[in-house]
């Protein structure tokens, strides 16, 4: 596989996630690390339930984490990413595993996905998902997921329990890493959690990002998996295989497989 990454031809619209998943996300976040994500791919692979050699899509890879792991475990994996900057620091520690192998980056929108596929699962990880202000296009990702998976294939859905969220937010945190001050301020604000990141280093000038995720429950992800064509088979409340508790998982990881393809019957929201 070809390590380098292909650039899709189309500029989305200027919006938050443009400016967030840039260098800076890559200090805010450093504390995710490889390790971490090994162990929460460990428990998925189980989900999946695919054979060696199996090929596996990560829909917004990010640094490659996940993507990297999946591949440890045996599949072949191409990683997607609407960020150049997150890709290229995947691309850089991307050794190819124990058998040399590494994973295919590819540069898209993950409304717009610009592979055919089909893949036997594709991945959504680390809440992932409910980046856009209009419901139709964060439903249109799973529509996406649909259609690049092959008849059967298998699917996961890695999202934040909305009702956890709500209950434990932490309205202010204030970090160090190294001479650069994090200070992130959280809310839940018109049914999206927000949070506002202001970096602040010494003779420099002071940065400024937000970052917000729609807090779909579960009966809005049920409603999307229907219409898009897929089976919603299983929920977790973790990594660790837990069962989904609404008022205490942390998570809300949906696991199913693809049906017969259908057309798209949902309604407009917004």
């Amino acid at each position: 596989m070809d390590q380098s990454y292909d650039h899709t031809n189309e500029d989305v619209e200027e919006a938050w996630y443009n400016r967030s998943f840039g260098q800076d996300y890559l200090l805010v976040y450093k504390h995710r690390d490889m390790e971490g994500a090994y162990e929460e791919v460990r428990a998925m692979v189980g989900w999946l339930s695919l054979p060696q050699g199996a090929s596996v899509l990560d829909l917004c890879c990010g640094m490659g984490r996940h993507a990297m792991a999946l591949r440890d475990f045996g599949y072949n994996v191409t990683g997607m990413d609407l960020s150049k900057t997150l890709l290229s620091e995947a691309v850089k520690h991307d050794d190819g595993g124990a058998d040399n192998r590494p994973v295919t980056w590819v540069h898209g929108d993950m409304r717009n996905v610009p592979l055919t596929g089909p893949f036997d699962a594709v991945v959504n990880l680390f809440t992932s998902f409910g980046y856009f202000d209009n419901h139709d296009e964060n439903a249109q990702v799973v529509d996406e997921i649909c259609r690049l998976l092959q008849p059967n294939g298998r699917w996961i859905i890695d999202f934040l329990n909305p009702v956890y969220v709500q209950r434990n937010l932490v309205p202010r945190s204030v970090r160090s890493e190294g001479r650069t001050r994090i200070e992130e301020v959280r809310c839940i604000e018109a049914g999206y959690v927000r949070k506002s990141i202001t970096l602040r280093e010494p003779g420099k000038k002071e940065r400024c990002y937000e970052e917000q995720v729609r807090l779909y429950e579960l009966d809005d992800f049920k409603r999307m998996i229907a219409d898009a064509g897929l089976e919603l088979e299983a929920v977790y409340g973790g990594p660790d295989r837990s069962g989904y508790d609404r008022q205490q998982s942390s998570r809300m990881i949906l696991v199913g497989r693809k049906l017969g393809v259908r057309g798209r019957s949902r309604s407009s929201e917004s």
